[in-house]
């Protein structure tokens, strides 16, 4: 039997990796939310556009009608969050708030909600789990947290909600036109690949969680399947569950670009200021693991794939 997933966002960074396995998929059938009408994308044959008006009930309504599974990506990134707070309320809550009530009457049976690490605070450090208190100030975190509050609301007896607060996902975008150059990793390849030397505006010593997009795919596919009795408040933690510092993942890409393309980029980085440290961080993913849950992305694996990308859109392309 069919499943129909309708994703919004799913031509971004992240949605766009979670719409291509979920075409891969025999008993799925596909529906990607647009803004506007369009053709299927070159990248993804096997699938459906809706155009999706967010300030008409009626288009919402429509796109979410006959879909078992909403899953929700659809959002403003956090440097246009900045820029425009009020829009990014808009676009990250209230839009969010108008999806859930269509939603709800027609029947989806469930919406997962691709969150972030960030409603915890700017800067994560020491153990962090889904029972510590959210103080995100950024108008990316506080809209995204917002949101989190309309999808578990709207969870009855006859939908589940579920809330993912992903950490710092890498891996290579679904297509290079992706509005994902600006993202940590992602920049640090290109630099890799286009100046053979990468910039850090900083010592590199801080540590993040680094999850790589396959498993941010996997965990989508779990939390499809997961049975309700396994749900508990709907929050989960998304991450590796064990940190690394930023200047070690530097050196993991100088490392792959010399595997892969044949030549060492250079590191440029601040120096350590006296005394600086690195400061533990242990984004804590045991509740996930719980379900039953196993990671098992390769990062080598994601970082070759984004140096190739790299090499092949703005090299060879030239």
């Amino acid at each position: 039997m069919k499943h129909s997933v309708l994703v919004t966002g799913g031509m971004g960074f992240v949605g766009g990796r979670v719409a291509q396995s979920l075409a891969a998929c025999s008993n799925v059938t596909l529906t990607l939310g647009s803004r506007t009408s369009q053709a299927n994308p070159y990248w993804l044959a096997s699938t459906q556009v809706v155009a999706m008006d967010w300030r008409s009930p009626q288009s919402l309504t429509l796109a979410c009608d006959g879909i078992d599974t909403l899953v929700h990506l659809a959002g403003m990134n956090d440097s246009d969050c900045l820029r425009d707070p009020l829009a990014a309320l808009e676009a990250n809550a209230v839009n969010t708030v108008r999806l859930m009530q269509a939603a709800k009457v027609v029947g989806v049976k469930r919406v997962i909600y691709f969150s972030t690490a960030h409603v915890y605070g700017p800067s994560l450090i020491g153990q962090i789990n889904e029972s510590t208190l959210p103080k995100g100030l950024h108008p990316y975190a506080t809209s995204h947290r917002a949101a989190e509050d309309a999808v578990l609301a709207a969870a009855n007896e006859n939908m589940d909600s579920i809330v993912l607060r992903l950490s710092n996902g890498f891996g290579v975008p679904a297509h290079s036109a992706v509005n994902a150059w600006a993202l940590l990793m992602n920049d640090l390849c290109r630099q890799a690949v286009t100046l053979r030397s990468m910039t850090l505006r900083s010592s590199g010593l801080q540590q993040r969680d680094f999850i790589t997009l396959h498993d941010v795919v996997r965990v989508l596919d779990h939390m499809r399947h997961l049975p309700r009795a396994r749900l508990g408040d709907g929050i989960f933690n998304v991450g590796m569950g064990q940190s690394m510092r930023v200047i070690e993942m530097v050196q993991l890409i100088q490392m792959r670009c010399t595997q892969v393309l044949g030549f060492t980029p250079k590191i440029i980085r601040l120096e350590p200021t006296v005394g600086e440290k690195s400061v533990k961080l242990d984004y804590c993913i045991d509740k996930l693991l719980n379900t039953g849950f196993t990671l098992n992305g390769n990062p080598d694996d994601e970082i070759d794939a984004i140096l190739r990308m790299c090499h092949e859109s703005f090299i060879t392309a030239q």
